[in-house]
């Protein structure tokens, strides 16, 4: 969900592409020409997706699918670079507050329709808009007039993002943000046809209803069962998308994935059962691919009984992480004793997580202690009875249950279990109807700034109520710090205030564990994106 920060592009780039390479990340051909087969593979999303309208997605599940409908004007090729997408041209001013883009002379829409720099000024103040309610206005914050306007103390009129012509955007900034383009890539910056929506509100609703602008569009779509997606032939760059068509299941119980599988009912399985990983790890068709994300559980700190900060505290004590990597999600995750996961290089050269030390550990004594003080200073007697929320997909099960027995034993508190499907959870998450819930945390590219970012006060991606202005402080500072050194000093110091008042429960940094059938090659794993599918070919 939302991210920020880079020091270079070119070593956003640089790190990117050397990402998209690591481990056994895409398949070789086993023989074969890819023109004498099918050119559709299946795979799974486990559920159905929140929204394929990019102004309300929030959730990797949606953004799998809308990464492979709509372009914006950045993308990535084959290789995980950074690269225009519906963008041909990009100026920057001296200043570097003003960005001049120019739209591809053939970008269409996947109905014929050219897709011009009024889409994009369209589809931008269309999140913008208060009344959109869109899920993430806030990453526009960087650009002139956009937080006023979202706030209703600005004009839409003030807002700089502004199309010169059918092919001209152009977009000013308040100060000069480096990383900006990566900014870009971000889901509500993709664009949407003004007219489509216009027409009907509920226009992503139905197969029928969406236009894009990206590799594919949607041919079909079953609610609660499936949705297939077919190569958009309008798109500029249509004759180098290798698949013809996408086949998305929609099931959520893992052990049933696994087995279709291995049935061959599906090429690709994004996630391994956590009790499978070892009998798979020597498979040809394993692939462990690294992951910028965290997996925590969220307070409401304006719920009983974590509006005490101690009582937040006790219950991260409590937690033995290690026990859960090891023998609960087995997938080579590692236990989190901060919140921004590996993978973003610090000046010093170091990676961020390794230049501090662990801000808590497991320690069911000082749980304990912690708890017993957090009474105190609310004068009650016994702890409000406390439900824990989870989806009900993958091994998240497993996890809340072994939460839950960490909780009686180490804290001598019993917890309520509650489950949700997918899209009715994250609306219960988003109306923050929780007192301690699941969620996971993807990072935009790999930079500590956007995953801090998630719990400052202007986050729209913030569902803790949680709100503190030194920790708002240091991370707008370290916005417009030039020296990376101390920028990082100050994104350390906002960690180690996150970690002290604690609005989430960091679990373990993640990893990405796959099968992909043997007849599937050029699927592109990275730490920030689901599997890439546009590229990849059936070679039998």
């Amino acid at each position: 969900m939302k991210k920020l920060s880079l020091y270079i592009l070119t070593v956003i780039l640089v790190v990117l592409t050397a990402l998209s390479g690591c481990g056994k990340n895409e398949k070789t051909a086993q023989g074969g020409s890819a023109k004498e087969v099918d050119q559709t593979i299946t795979a799974n999303l486990g559920g159905e997706p929140y929204t394929l309208d990019p102004a309300f997605a929030s959730d990797t599940t949606s953004y799998w699918v809308i990464d492979h409908l709509y372009e914006g004007l950045y993308s990535y090729d084959k290789n995980g670079k950074v690269v225009k997408g519906t963008a041909s041209k990009v100026e920057v001013s001296e200043d570097g507050k003003t960005y001049t883009f120019t739209i591809r002379d053939d970008a269409k829409w996947s109905n014929g329709a050219a897709v011009t720099a009024n889409d994009f000024e369209y589809s931008w103040k269309r999140v913008l808009n208060p009344k959109t309610a869109a899920y993430d206005p806030s990453s526009f914050y960087y650009i002139k007039g956009a937080e006023e306007y979202n706030t209703g103390k600005g004009s839409v009129d003030d807002v700089a993002i502004k199309a010169e012509d059918e092919k001209t955007l152009v977009v000013q900034l308040d100060t000069p943000i480096k990383f900006f383009p990566t900014v870009l890539q971000g889901h509500g910056f993709l664009p949407v046809n003004q007219q489509v929506v216009e027409a009907d509100e509920k226009w992503a609703a139905e197969a029928e209803g969406i236009v894009s602008n990206g590799a594919y569009h949607v041919s079909a779509w079953k609610h609660n069962d499936g949705i297939t997606l077919d190569k958009n032939k309008e798109h500029w760059n249509s004759k180098n998308i290798g698949l013809d068509s996408i086949k998305f299941k929609m099931i959520a119980d893992a052990t049933t994935e696994y087995q279709m599988f291995k049935s061959k009912e599906l090429d690709l399985v994004k996630s391994i059962p956590s009790e499978a990983i070892d009998q798979e790890k020597s498979s040809d068709e394993y692939i462990s691919s690294p992951s910028f994300s965290v997996y925590t559980y969220s307070f409401n700190v304006n719920e009983k009984p974590f509006t005490n900060k101690k009582i937040r505290q006790a219950f991260a004590y409590a937690i033995d992480r290690d026990a859960i990597t090891k023998n609960v999600s087995k997938g080579g995750e590692k236990a989190a004793y901060g919140y921004v996961a590996y993978g973003a290089e610090a000046p010093s050269g170091k990676d961020f997580r390794d230049e501090v030390s662990d801000y808590y550990s497991f320690d069911a004594d000082k749980a304990k202690k912690l708890l017993k003080e957090g009474l105190k200073e609310e004068g009650w007697s016994t702890l409000p009875e406390v439900t824990l929320k989870y989806n009900s997909e993958a091994n998240h099960k497993k996890i809340a249950e072994a939460l839950q027995e960490m909780f009686k034993q180490n804290l001598g508190v019993e917890t309520a279990l509650e489950n949700q499907e997918w899209k009715t959870y994250i609306d219960s998450f988003k109306q923050k109807n929780f007192q301690i819930a699941r969620m996971g945390w993807v990072g935009d590219f790999l930079d500590p700034y956007p995953v801090l970012n998630l719990y400052s006060t202007k986050s729209s991606s913030n569902f803790t109520n949680w709100s503190n202005t030194e920790y708002d402080k240091l991370l707008s500072d370290s916005l417009v710090e030039q020296d990376e050194t101390k920028r990082y000093e100050l994104l350390h110091q906002a960690e180690e205030l996150l970690m002290t008042e604690m609005p989430i429960i960091p679990i373990y940094f993640s990893s990405q564990n796959s099968l992909v059938s043997k007849k599937v090659e050029g699927i592109r794993f990275d730490a920030l994106t689901s599997p890439d599918l546009r590229f990849s070919k059936v070679t039998e």
